[in-house]
């Protein structure tokens, strides 16, 4: 291709009898790079060759984009391909579909490493990505992925989901504010109650300060109320005793509205997450996969993964799914450099996240514990390495559990450390005696 061969045409100016003519019955695919406010669209010939790109004003001439495709679909074959940009071509990819135009997906990595095959240089850019994007799919490198609405269901799981994460962050910012001011004003209060627990955010909503808890009289009983069973005795007294004692810099009136307010946005926000999380399991009930998943991360967490990464029924095997979240090993190597392996980390970055979590609550129980400590000791110590191999290993357990009905047992799974670092034992689940 000449070096202007990337120069674009505006969709308004293309005339698609034009540039038919002569190449009557000839296929044609179409590649489309996708941005936030453009469209480069580039049509490759059935023979091999390319026309101009076109440009395209993302979303405002998408309905113009797709009248043209309507003309080149009328008389010849017509596939258009497409790389997974986030949401910003999801308008286009509705438009598509509701004008019977069948769309495929050309993979991220596949147009990367393809880009230097294409003209010989490894240089990319938004015209040259949809050259690559069209010939790959013309060697059948891309997969259906025509547009699909989510169902009502579907629907509501993400929303909620969407707000437990949202209001799960809002809580983590609000401790966070209140932490600083705690250390400055109270530093004692956070040797006895986590800054997480319930209670000691009812005292700063309430009390704003330790003195003015340590002059309530009935703050003994007050506080037993609150902590009920979680609370003993002990720790009331020695709360007491701090507020009256603190040596923390004396709390001024806004100072103490401060510790109010972030308090009371605290508890407010824990109440949201914990609405959020009732009905994410009312919407889980009867859901085999989310009800399987749930024995073993938790039906939040189930559901995080599910409106993260997929559902896992749709992947091929359980090393697939694990792709999807990014967790397969890859190295990066030269000739000159020798890299080691680490996860990807494709895929969604929410769904890393809380899998990391749920590795976290894993290695708590009997049965993961050894198999923890040992495979740290022999990684030298190096704790997060190991919880990665935990999530590595729990991501192939799900879909077993989710898509196989098979039964989550991590002393089994867990058992032992296999002989090399780099292998990935396989899940050990075994099948539930069916009726």
């Amino acid at each position: 291709m000449s070096s202007k061969a990337y120069r674009a045409t505006r969709v308004n100016e293309v005339n698609w009898e034009q540039i038919a003519r002569g190449k009557e019955g000839l296929g044609v695919t179409v590649g489309i790079d996708v941005g936030k406010f453009d469209l480069l669209v580039i049509c490759r010939w059935a023979d091999g060759r390319f026309e101009r790109p076109w440009r395209v004003k993302n979303p405002w001439e998408i309905a113009t984009l797709v009248g043209v495709l309507k003309q080149v679909k009328a008389d010849r074959k017509l596939v258009v391909a497409l790389e997974p940009s986030g949401t910003y071509g999801e308008a286009l990819r509705q438009a598509l579909g509701d004008n019977g135009i069948d769309v495929q997906r050309v993979g991220t990595k596949a147009s990367h490493d393809y880009a230097e095959v294409f003209d010989g240089v490894p240089s990319q850019h938004d015209g040259k990505d949809a050259a690559v994007v069209a010939e790959l799919a013309a060697l059948g490198k891309a997969k259906p992925w025509a547009y699909q609405a989510a169902d009502s269901w579907e629907e509501e799981l993400a929303y909620w989901v969407e707000e437990m994460v949202a209001q799960r962050q809002m809580v983590t910012l609000w401790q966070g504010r209140l932490e600083g001011l705690l250390a400055r004003h109270w530093p004692e209060a956070s040797q006895v109650l986590k800054l997480s627990s319930g209670t000691l955010l009812r005292i700063l909503k309430r009390y704003g300060s330790p003195r003015a808890l340590a002059l309530d009289a009935d703050a003994a009983k007050q506080l037993a109320r609150w902590g009920r069973a979680f609370l003993s005795p002990e720790k009331i007294e020695r709360l007491l005793a701090g507020a009256g004692s603190s040596v923390g810099v004396r709390v001024g009136e806004w100072e103490r509205r401060q510790l109010g307010d972030y308090a009371e946005q605290a508890l407010a926000s824990r109440r949201e997450v914990a609405r959020a999380e009732r009905r994410l399991r009312n919407l889980a009930v009867g859901h085999a996969v989310l009800q399987a998943q749930g024995k073993v991360v938790g039906v939040p967490t189930a559901c995080v993964l599910w409106v993260s990464t997929g559902d896992p029924r749709k992947f091929d095997s359980a090393a697939a799914y694990r792709k999807a979240m990014g967790l397969n090993l890859v190295e990066r190597s030269s000739g000159t450099y020798q890299g080691t392996l680490r996860i990807s980390k494709r895929g969604s970055a929410r769904t890393r996240q809380w899998l990391y979590f749920a590795a976290m609550r894993l290695v708590q129980k009997s049965g993961v514990r050894p198999w923890y400590e040992a495979k740290k000791a022999r990684d030298e110590g190096d704790a997060r390495r190991v919880l990665v191999a935990v999530m590595r290993k729990l991501a192939v357990a799900l879909y077993h559990v989710g898509v196989r009905n098979e039964e989550f047992q991590p002393r089994r799974l867990f058992g032992r450390i296999g002989r090399s670092s780099g292998s990935s034992a396989k899940p050990s689940v075994s099948s539930k005696q069916r009726a």
